[in-house]
């Protein structure tokens, strides 16, 4: 099987912290990550390379820094990596994001499988996934747990809201990551050392061929008009800190 784990770099941080002026996360000063989901979806890519043979490919979307995400996906044991870097690319929203991401997909080819992670931990729209599949014109499993590979054929069990579902589907395909799919295995010295000499080549807006209409903010039909921490009820963490039997009753339905 040839697959394609599509990963995004993350700011690794509980608290986050936004900019009122931009709507936007600050992330100078903030150390990023491999978004937890996607590692999930490079485990998943990787035993089934290890099963049924072939290659697996890690594609990331996103400024140059993201090259460090795409080399720890290479020491994990991923034989590729592309990044796609363009400042044509600020702005994008989750429905530009697919687009350029499915370009870059379709220049790559000979894929069976797109992984992705279930969700971003910054964006946490888990709309990217779905949005590649519709865009590529293939069938999806989001919020997967399981997969078997018979021939062509592919079955995926889903984790759903107290119940499991267990569909098949035609290769190609894609399919989302669920945290419970595996257990990401840690890069060794000497996959962190070839990581190091494998060359990522980066690809722009003209490589991949993309409409430039499609892509950044004008490819985004969406905007951020406001973007806040939650904030904590003083009287709800006060309940929860002492099992207060004075829980309101609108939050015991």
């Amino acid at each position: 099987m040839n697959i394609i784990v599509c990963i995004k770099q993350v700011p690794d941080t509980s608290e986050i912290s936004i900019d009122p002026e931009t709507n936007t996360l600050v992330r100078e000063g903030v150390p990023s990550i491999i978004n937890p989901y996607d590692e999930n979806a490079i485990e998943a890519a990787l035993q089934l390379k290890e099963e049924y043979g072939g290659t697996v490919t890690a594609l990331s979307m996103g400024p140059p820094q993201a090259e460090e995400a795409l080399r720890q996906a290479l020491a994990m044991g991923c034989d590729d990596a592309v990044l796609i870097s363009d400042r044509a690319l600020a702005g994008s929203d989750t429905l530009a994001t697919s687009y350029v991401l499915a370009e870059a997909i379709q220049k790559i080819g000979g894929y069976d499988l797109v992984i992705c992670g279930k969700q971003a931990f910054d964006g946490d729209t888990a709309q990217v996934g779905p949005g590649i599949a519709e865009q590529l014109g293939i069938p999806q499993a989001t919020y997967a747990m399981e997969v078997k590979v018979d021939g062509k054929k592919m079955q995926v069990k889903r984790l759903l809201a107290g119940s499991f579902e267990t569909i098949e589907m035609k290769l190609p395909a894609l399919i989302t990551a669920d945290k419970h799919m595996n257990v990401p295995r840690h890069a060794g010295l000497r996959g962190v050392m070839a990581a190091r000499k494998k060359e990522i080549p980066t690809w722009t807006l003209e490589d991949i061929q993309a409409d430039p209409e499609k892509c950044g903010l004008s490819g985004s039909p969406t905007t951020v008009v406001e973007i806040f921490p939650p904030q904590r009820s003083s009287f709800l963490t006060s309940c929860v800190r002492h099992n207060c039997s004075k829980w309101p009753a609108e939050f015991s339905r």
